[in-house]
């Protein structure tokens, strides 16, 4: 038994979705409130029986660890390791060799947690720290417990010292990024810092961002964990913990650029609020969002490096398939904590209001550089027009085109002459390649004949018109053969896995034919007309397919000059001509 089918095995999805979701009993199954929607009556199903759910209202559905991957916002690995904390399951045991890397990542998640209880204890103790972090900063014991801020003693190896005594080698520590080597020898990273967590969705301890409670022109205001095997800072979103639930029920998040803006966002009640930690926005991050929204509102310094930074966010954005919005904030107010001084109003206003971020842009540069002189217009036009190409769908390009041929007063035709210019100027010299053809799946129908003999014994006649080259795809040429070997045995859902085949292409070939064919319209003798008919489809494919592969090594031949070749294949042509 591997990872996944041992936590599987050790927890029922009912228990595990029943702690997101309140099930009622409804037959065989449970159901209760979409967690993806709003909606007023169930329509979220979950069947223990199949151990799957499904939801209704939103045509989501899978097993437990897709269901943890939606809520808790994880990837395949994540929601494992998630369920097996869960299940009681020590995943070391199944990983390649010894397993030392899980029980040395396991070592450093533990140092982390003891280093964040240390950090709250000695802000317990410091009065200086106190005052900065309630008084200050002007966070509540509320948002300081949720967020798990502490203190760093400025002492040289305060930590470092305990860290040692409870087991800790000096590597671990280094590792886990606590702790450095200087003159002086092993002492703690943080020293006199504000001390942040850095967790996952699922709120485990990553790293720590350190702010300097007492300014210091030698040394950093802000302090980040380095990179390590647990934190990296290109794909950690800062309060997505706390922050998933409102993200997916207001169907948008809010990015900003400081931990402490994000911390006083939740503490006024606006919670959908995260953070890149100490690092520009990355492809990581935005898709790491789209797994709860795919409506991402900037708020960033309106200042040439804010600008410059979202800039590089629009193509991104544009890669992963998210819509990017700037929330822009009052002329008077430099970021979201000082806004929130101020009030909440204005700052869920802002929020509630975003500026398209390429129509933003637009605006900044047409204020800032001009749009008086055919100089400033053109300058203008440079800066837009290379976030313009970045754009995708062709009907927002067109938007973006009209909105800056009327912020310009030029014409649009103008515009994509300068562009197409641009872009010949750019092109680098091309290479000859094959390009493969893209698409729909042109052998689809390749499928549905698989999907009838599977689910229709009486149909299974037909196989023996189609032969493993036929098949287009080593996924097809095995269920082939696992059909051959079936005779007329029925197939279920539980027989699948029994089948030396992938299970969830057998499931998705089952349900094919429950859509085409479950309707009671079909007669066996229509079932096995329609069966033989696709095998003649694939059977005519593949000679149009062996023709054109004979008719492009005959070229090659004669071209090469090779006479006793192309005899051989000409001979091969013909016969595979009185073929048809």
């Amino acid at each position: 038994m591997d990872a996944k089918e041992e936590v599987r095995s050790k927890l029922d999805i009912v228990d595990v979705i029943g702690e997101y979701v309140k099930l009622q009993r409804a037959g065989r199954s449970f159901k209760g409130l979409s967690p993806f929607t709003q909606e007023k009556t169930p329509s979220f199903f979950v069947s223990p029986e199949k151990q799957i759910w499904h939801c209704f209202s939103t045509n989501k559905g899978g097993d437990v660890f897709s269901f943890v991957m939606e809520v808790e916002g994880l990837d395949f690995k994540g929601a494992l390791d998630f369920l097996a904390r869960k299940a009681g399951v020590d995943l070391s045991q199944f990983q390649h060799g010894d397993g030392s890397l899980g029980k040395r990542k396991e070592r450093l998640y533990a140092a982390l947690e003891l280093a964040v209880r240390f950090f709250q204890q000695a802000m317990v103790q410091s009065s200086m720290a106190q005052q900065y972090i309630f008084k200050q900063r002007a966070l509540s014991k509320q948002t300081v417990q949720a967020f798990g801020v502490g203190y760093a003693p400025d002492r040289p190896d305060a930590l470092t010292v305990l860290m040692l005594k409870r087991g800790y080698t000096e590597k671990e520590l280094i590792d886990a990024g606590l702790s450095v080597r200087r003159q002086r020898g092993l002492g703690d990273l943080f020293r006199g810092r504000m001390m942040i967590p850095l967790r996952d969705p699922s709120g485990r301890t990553l790293g720590f961002t350190g702010r300097l409670i007492v300014d210091n022109p030698r040394a950093p205001k802000y302090l980040n964990t380095p990179q390590t095997l647990l934190y990296d800072k290109g794909r950690h979103v800062f309060g997505l913990e706390l922050a998933k639930e409102a993200v997916r029920v207001n169907q948008h998040a809010v990015l900003v650029e400081g931990n402490v803006d994000v911390m006083s966002s939740h503490q006024a009640g606006v919670k959908q609020v995260v953070a890149t930690a100490g690092t520009a926005l990355t492809e990581y991050h935005l898709k790491t969002l789209k797994r709860f929204t795919p409506d991402v509102r900037l708020c960033f310094d309106a200042d040439k490096a804010g600008v410059a930074a979202t800039e590089r966010a629009i193509p991104i954005a544009q890669a992963v398939g998210v819509n990017v919005g700037i929330v822009v904030l009052p002329a008077d107010v430099k970021d979201p904590d000082e806004l929130l001084q101020k009030g909440t109003k204005e700052w869920q206003r802002a929020i509630a209001t975003p500026k398209d971020a390429l129509e933003w842009v637009v605006d900044y540069y047409k204020r800032t550089l001009g749009s008086e002189t055919a100089a400033q217009k053109a300058a203008v036009s440079t800066r837009a027009l290379a976030l313009i190409t970045s754009v995708r769908d062709p009907v927002q390009a067109e938007h973006y085109m009209a909105y800056l041929a009327t912020a310009l007063g030029v014409s649009e035709r103008a515009l994509r002459s300068k562009l197409a210019g641009s872009e010949k100027r750019q092109a680098p010299p091309q290479k000859p390649m094959r390009v493969q053809p893209s698409g729909p799946d042109i052998y689809a129908y390749q499928d549905v004949f698989l999907a009838l003999n599977l689910a229709f014994p009486d149909v299974r006649n037909s196989l023996k018109h189609v032969s493993f080259t036929d098949l287009v795809g080593e996924q097809r040429q095995q269920m082939l053969a696992a059909l051959q070997g079936l005779g007329e045995t029925p197939v279920n859902d539980q027989m699948l896995e029994n089948l030396p085949t992938d299970e969830t292409y057998g499931k998705i070939l089952l349900f094919k034919a429950e859509e085409r064919y479950g309707d009671r319209q079909w007669t066996s003798s229509g079932l096995y007309h329609e069966a033989t008919e696709l095998a003649h489809r694939i059977k005519k494919d593949t000679l149009i397919r062996t023709r054109k592969g004979l008719s492009e090594a005959l070229q090659a031949a004669y071209e090469q000059g090779d006479n006793a070749r192309v005899a051989e294949l000409s001979e091969q042509y013909q016969a595979l001509m009185k073929e048809e």
